[in-house]
């Protein structure tokens, strides 16, 4: 059907904030959802830059939405500055350069 969003999309990786888990240049396969638990790496807008899409990971649920944080300690580009965020997928895979499947971290 015309118009339906597909279920996966790629997205790359632009910046250090998930430095060591990702890095700038990396190639993802994100399964669109908001089923979403805390550890898992997702995609997502911050209600207060809605233009801006990110790679971050759930921290927990607040306020309607979800408190994400960078695995980069050094780079406050997350729920920090920006508050709540609302999920829009969540990451299932690395595809380039280095193959890997992205687990929840407990």
């Amino acid at each position: 059907m015309p118009g339906l969003p597909l279920p996966w999309y790629p997205v790359l990786v632009r910046g250090p904030s998930m430095s060591p888990t990702l890095r700038d240049g990396d190639a993802l396969l994100v399964r669109r959802t908001t089923r979403v638990r805390p550890g898992d790496v997702v995609v997502a807008r911050f209600r207060v830059r809605p233009s801006l899409l990110v790679v971050k990971r759930v921290a927990r649920a607040e306020a309607g939405g979800w408190w994400l944080i960078g695995d980069n300690e050094f780079v406050a580009d997350d729920s920090r500055a920006y508050g709540v965020a609302d999920v829009e997928g969540r990451v299932v895979l690395r595809w380039w350069p280095r193959p890997s499947l992205l687990r929840r971290r407990r």
